[in-house]
């Protein structure tokens, strides 16, 4: 007989499921512009709104720049970015402290800092808070209209709009940024540990549920491969020939 006290419990998150997949380059940065092109029509036709399509844009990136869950990202505070020394050009937002990690059943939420990667993501932040957050008496990035945490609802239906917009698959979701940051960084030739820190993994092998990669890549990969294979072999076929 098997009861909840008697069996082993899924510790780590599981996201293989076949219809979800990451954003590639393109998808994402169509997603991107079509979200600042919402907020521009909105603020020039005089409605109410702009603002919370920009909180709404600037949470998109913000998730894909640091591969965040969403309650990750509705946590976020001023508070929370610092520098890297390591890494000057980014100022003060080098580092971006992840205070609710996603945690094991029972346990507190486990945080983590997460090393600020893409050039363009300061300048992000820093145009939010100056031109769109409001609210200076909240340290809260992203608060709502009526001064508490945005709900993951009202992301999801923008995401799933403007996916719907633009006529991209079924299989994209808010989730596809966070797995669109590890195939990114993956393709891009970042070292997977480096990428597993990132992500806040305790194990590698949770890390490879989210490598998926693009078919060019993969076929890119392949193709140099096999010439670098070739011509090893030419080159000592050669050398055995001249001796």
């Amino acid at each position: 007989m098997f009861f909840e006290w008697n069996i082993a419990a899924h510790a780590q998150e599981y996201d293989a499921r076949p219809a979800k997949r990451p954003y590639t380059r393109e998808e994402i940065s169509a997603l991107f512009d079509h979200a600042d092109d919402e907020v521009e029509r909105i603020g020039q036709s005089g409605r109410k709104g702009w603002q919370a399509a920009y909180r709404d844009a600037v949470m998109m990136k913000v998730a894909y720049a640091y591969g965040l869950r969403f309650n990750e990202l509705r946590h976020l505070q001023t508070v929370d970015f610092a520098r890297n020394p390591h890494a000057r050009e980014f100022g003060g937002f080098g580092v971006c402290k992840v205070r609710y990690g996603k945690a094991r059943r029972g346990s507190p939420h486990k945080p983590r800092s997460v090393l600020t990667v893409w050039r363009w993501t300061p300048g992000i932040i820093e145009d939010w808070l100056a031109n769109g957050r409001g609210e200076p008496g909240t340290l809260d990035l992203f608060p709502s209209p009526r001064r508490g945490l945005v709900v993951e609802s009202t992301l999801i239906r923008r995401v799933s709009r403007y996916c719907e917009e633009l006529g991209l698959s079924d299989g994209l979701d808010l989730h596809s940024f966070r797995r669109s940051y590890a195939t990114h960084l993956l393709e891009a030739g970042w070292d997977p540990r480096f990428v597993q820190d990132q992500m806040g993994h305790e194990y590698a092998s949770t890390t490879d549920i989210y490598q998926f990669v693009s078919d060019e890549f993969r076929r890119s990969t392949l193709r140099s491969a096999l010439d670098r294979t070739v011509k090893e072999a030419m080159t000592r076929t050669t050398e055995d020939g001249a001796s």
